[in-house]
């Protein structure tokens, strides 16, 4: 595999001391960028007589949520030019019979990614599962070998939330070099991976970093020492504006569904920061919904063309 393309160089960036206007990290631009770039990519694939990109998601059970995510996924499969593949499994699938869906996909040389939507009902073991999946087609990058790939600095599959966080920092040239990052949250899924790349020899990276979590004493004081705060804890509002000094850069991963009646659907969708007080001391902020979760999503199907791209390297 050769390594995702990002640069090694840090880019020139005002000081993060000289307080400029706020400004959005705008998810919804920086996400058709990388899918307009993805489409262009796809064609030229096409036009040389390569496969097209085939992601396959199995989604079982209902959740809301879940089906909005998966429904997203392959919307954006049909915009970038990629083939993609939705098996639905019903909420009271066992765990063998998701297994064996795995195993087929993963036997499937016409299927280039493949993702199985989390969480999972409880009768189903989601490690198992994650460890099934060919380590070659886990665009997820949850994989035990996608991720201690990724913690020695070799080329792997980065997962796609903490890839998508870097791709806003790298569009907006926003400065990581020996700046303190905070990482609120400790998940496989975000806090961990992201806290790994934020911590490494290449930019976006080169940050100091502190994790925090449920037993993390005097939080609030430590969030404002960062320079950089990443908000993954799944808690809506949590981060308050006195948390958080002048000129900070706050990435907003949490994306929660908060009963409203005034909405057509029931409820709004909140972030773990409250938006409306911090924004204003911050150097750049993500917004929610528009910001970390559609980067989610073009950051997985740049993973999907990545495993195409490796696929016709070795064959």
């Amino acid at each position: 595999m050769s390594k995702h393309h990002t640069p090694t160089s840090q880019p020139h960036c005002p000081d993060m001391r000289i307080f400029a206007p706020m400004q959005i990290l705008d998810g919804k631009l920086v996400a058709q960028t990388v899918k307009e770039s993805l489409k262009t990519k796809t064609a030229q694939h096409l036009a040389a007589g390569k496969k097209q990109p085939h992601l396959a998601a199995v989604l079982v059970g209902h959740d809301g949520a879940s089906e909005t995510y998966v429904a997203s996924k392959v919307k954006n499969c049909e915009e970038t030019g990629f083939k993609s593949t939705l098996i639905r499994l019903d909420t009271t699938a066992t765990e063998a019979e998701l297994v064996a869906v795995v195993e087929k996909l993963n036997q499937d040389t016409g299927i280039d990614g493949i993702l199985v939507q989390l969480p999972l009902p409880k009768q189903i073991n989601e490690d198992r599962i994650i460890s099934l999946i060919d380590p070659q087609k886990d665009v997820d990058g949850f994989h035990p070998v996608s991720v201690g790939r990724m913690v020695q600095g070799l080329p792997s599959f980065i997962p796609a939330t903490p890839y998508g966080i870097l791709l806003l920092l790298e569009h907006y040239n926003i400065d990581t070099q020996g700046k303190h990052a905070v990482v609120i949250g400790r998940s496989n899924i975000v806090g961990r991976p992201i806290s790994i790349l934020l911590n490494r020899n290449s930019y976006p990276g080169n940050c100091t970093v502190t994790v925090c979590h449920s037993h993390t004493q005097n939080l609030a004081g430590i969030c404002r020492q960062a320079d950089i705060i990443v908000a993954a804890l799944g808690r809506p509002g949590f981060l308050k504006a006195d948390m958080v000094k002048e000129g900070a850069v706050v990435i907003d991963v949490g994306i929660t569904r908060v009963p409203d009646p005034s909405k057509k659907s029931g409820y709004a969708i909140k972030g773990d920061v409250d938006f409306e007080a911090v924004a204003p001391k911050c150097s750049y902020i993500t917004p929610v919904p528009g910001g970390v979760g559609l980067m989610t999503i073009a950051a997985l199907m740049k993973n999907t063309l990545y495993a195409c791209e490796q696929k016709n390297i070795i064959s």
